[in-house]
């Protein structure tokens, strides 16, 4: 009897934590157009949405639908190819300490900052532009991948960052423990000294501490892995990690935490070096391979840049327990189950959209939000 009761709550619990249905059709809402090049939309844990815009400007949208500017820093920042104002995060104290983090390109070029600012003491729709504390400055080879998706997962802060540029990563950055690049780092951005030397201070659970390895890293072996999420429910991190010549990826992992993606030996779930195994399935030391890849040809084509996106756990929503990721270039858009297999066939998109997809972001209420380099941010909706 014990064994049957203890069988039911189970299966209770696996019905519980299973996804819904995932919506049948995909459609969105046009919450405000008309920004430039927008490449992240974020919460500070409010109705208002954040726009980060490629040329230095963050763009709050009000729960009124008016839009206002948080701040400015279009004076510094080189809005060139893929470099520019590139991501944002607020601290989990945000209400409390005003802090949030910015990851950009100054004007200068040759480099990427973090940069830590606060808001303003006297409007809180405003962030103070003379408050800006360097946490770090890394030396920049080549003009493109440099990463920037950033976000928060307890007081830590996580920072995405490209294998450094040019095509093939030649230097072979992305499996040098030894620098940051091709890497997402982790650490805890706090001031950990006033006005004394230190900009920031390293988990001591963070992998390499203690071995050799820059401790700042938390992940190597990426490319580019353009806009990660953790999953809210599970604590899951997803990223999309955009491909060399040929295959697109998307990475589910537990933590993250000393996992090495494969790049560039692997692209997606193929070899990329050797040369003469280049575009074989790999089949030994795959490293950690994708739970899914997509050739740029799939799908009738058009495919060149994965955007990664969020798992929605927003209560009652069509696509509660499922992922939404989609394409650059195409515009397709894919919804699949939290729980997908890893090495499943990846089922047709949802959509084949107009939209350049930039970003995903959410909502301090669980809704999730596309982000159309165009201008526009749309809600996708889901409830």
């Amino acid at each position: 009897m014990h064994r049957l009761i203890a069988l039911a709550t189970l299966l209770l619990l696996a019905l519980a934590l299973a996804p819904a249905a995932a919506a049948d059709s995909f459609s969105t809402t046009l919450v405000k157009d008309g920004f430039t090049q927008p490449v992240f939309v974020t919460n500070a844990g409010d109705s208002r949405l954040f726009v980060v815009q490629q040329n230095g400007l963050i763009q709050i949208i009000e729960p009124d639908n008016s839009v206002k500017t948080f701040l400015d820093l279009s004076s510094q920042v080189l809005d060139d190819g893929e470099e520019g104002l590139l991501g944002l995060a607020f601290h989990p104290n945000y209400a409390s300490n005003g802090l949030f983090y910015v990851y950009y390109t100054p004007s200068a070029g040759g480099a990427e900052v973090l940069a830590e600012f606060k808001r303003s003491a006297g409007d809180p729709d405003a962030a103070d532009p003379n408050s800006e504390r360097i946490l770090l400055t890394l030396s920049d080879p080549y003009a493109n991948h440099n990463g920037g998706w950033m976000a928060f997962k307890g007081n830590y802060l996580y920072l995405s960052l490209g294998d450094g540029g040019s095509g093939g990563d030649p230097q072979n950055r992305a499996q040098n423990l030894n620098q940051w690049w091709g890497k997402i780092l982790r650490i805890n951005p706090l001031d950990p000294d006033g006005s004394g030397p230190k900009t920031y201070s390293i988990p001591t659970s963070n992998p390499f501490v203690g071995r050799p390895g820059k401790n700042e890293i938390w992940s190597y072996g990426l490319r580019n892995a353009w806009r990660c999420s953790f999953d809210d429910l599970t604590g899951k991190l997803w990223c999309g990690d955009v491909g060399q010549d040929s295959y697109e990826e998307v990475d589910r992992v537990r933590t993250g935490k000393a996992v090495n993606f494969g790049w560039h030996r692997l692209e997606g779930r193929h070899y990329y070096t050797p040369a003469k195994k280049r575009g074989q399935l790999c089949t030994s030391n795959c490293l950690t391979m994708p739970i899914l890849d997509y050739a740029h040809s799939a799908f009738g084509g058009g495919n060149c840049a994965v955007t990664g996106g969020y798992v929605s756990r927003r209560s009652g929503a069509a696509m509660a327990g499922h992922y939404t990721f989609g394409d650059y270039c195409s515009g397709k858009v894919w919804v699949i189950p939290s729980n997908f297999k890893a090495g499943s066939t990846l089922p047709s998109p949802i959509a084949d959209t107009d939209y350049s997809i930039s970003s995903f972001g959410e909502g301090a209420d669980g809704r999730i939000y596309l982000v159309d380099l165009n201008g526009g941010i749309y809600l996708i909706d889901q409830s």
